[in-house]
């Protein structure tokens, strides 16, 4: 059977260039599952991957982390025809096939039935970010971070991770301050539910190893100094949470926070969570996130035009999620 997608593919002299093409089930990577796509989504990871070989490791490829769509056959008696199934992570738009096509076949340890009330177009409105994110709260909850203990702060606040994080935080009633370069983003984050916002240049500046206490918690999908300074600002016994590093790799930090103040430092690793952590954290996001504020996160794009949002994305100039509706 035929199918359209995104296929990148590698010269000899390494330059990588990618196109919709149209290709067929003998080039579906190997797997027990095979699935008609209906979503798929544009993250930081797929703009970066789509302009350099830096996600990528095997040519040619099918790029997109992430997919949702239908089982159309299953050697895997977890999974049957017509099932609603969410991929995210483990091998796609690496080294397996990803989700920019009509089409995955994949192993079925690598997806998650959707929970009944949500629809395969609220999984990828959801998507890896929204995912991440509610892996992200779930580590604040297990560090003991309470709704009591004072102000959560979100980086990146109007990005992916964010502007989700953002809305799960303050459905469970937590008070949420969002960090944000984008003064014109101010409503579209108060309208998720952030309590204030503030200046992201506040903490993208070289800072002292110890500030003042301010965040009971934080969500980090920055990286870099804006990652040392709210460190640098967290209360006695808090977590950050830390899953991005647009802001760079580097953490040009102490070991003061940690040793004075008891501050935890929590990973967020999106791509191998084990099963049993997918299977929770997809129950969450169906309970404890509004869909109606997820919708105004949305932008909707086809895959012919992945490739101009992806170069908006690395430009900075993307808000909330972009769905990639590879049928359309």
């Amino acid at each position: 059977m035929s199918f359209r997608a995104i296929f990148a593919t590698r010269a000899d002299d390494g330059v990588v260039s990618a196109s919709l093409q149209t290709l067929d089930d003998a080039v579906l990577s190997d797997g027990g599952v095979t699935v008609a796509i209906d979503w798929s989504t544009l993250n930081y990871k797929d703009a970066v991957a789509l302009a350099g070989p830096q996600i990528i490791q095997t040519f040619p490829l099918v790029p997109g982390i992430d997919f949702a769509g239908s089982v159309v056959s299953s050697d895997d008696a977890r999974f049957g025809t017509g099932d609603k199934v969410v991929a995210t992570g483990w091998g796609l738009s690496q080294t397996h096939h990803g989700g920019y096509a009509q089409r995955a076949r994949v192993p079925g340890d690598w997806l998650v039935k959707l929970p009944t009330t949500l629809s395969t177009r609220d999984a990828m409105a959801i998507g890896t970010a929204g995912f991440t994110a509610m892996l992200s709260v779930l580590a604040l909850e297990h560090a003991g971070v309470s709704q009591d203990r004072g102000d959560i702060l979100v980086t990146g606040a109007s990005g992916g991770v964010g502007s989700i994080a953002i809305a799960l935080l303050a459905e469970l009633g937590y008070r949420v301050v969002a960090s944000t370069g984008k003064p014109g983003e101010a409503d579209y984050l108060r309208n998720l539910g952030a309590a204030d916002i503030l200046d992201r240049t506040l903490l993208s500046a070289e800072g002292k190893p110890m500030g003042t206490e301010r965040w009971a918690g934080a969500v980090d999908s920055v990286g870099g100094r804006t990652l040392a300074n709210v460190l640098a600002q967290t209360k006695y016994r808090g977590t950050v949470t830390t899953c991005g590093f647009v802001g760079g790799v580097e953490l040009p930090t102490t070991v003061l926070p940690f040793i004075l103040r008891g501050v935890t430092l929590a990973g967020i690793d999106s791509v191998n969570a084990p099963q049993a952590l997918r299977v929770e954290a997809w129950r969450r996001l169906a309970e404890n996130l509004e869909l109606a504020k997820l919708d105004t996160t949305v932008t909707e794009v086809g895959l012919a035009d992945v490739f101009s949002a992806a170069a908006e994305m690395r430009q900075g100039r993307a808000r909330g999620r972009t769905l990639v509706d590879v049928n359309r």
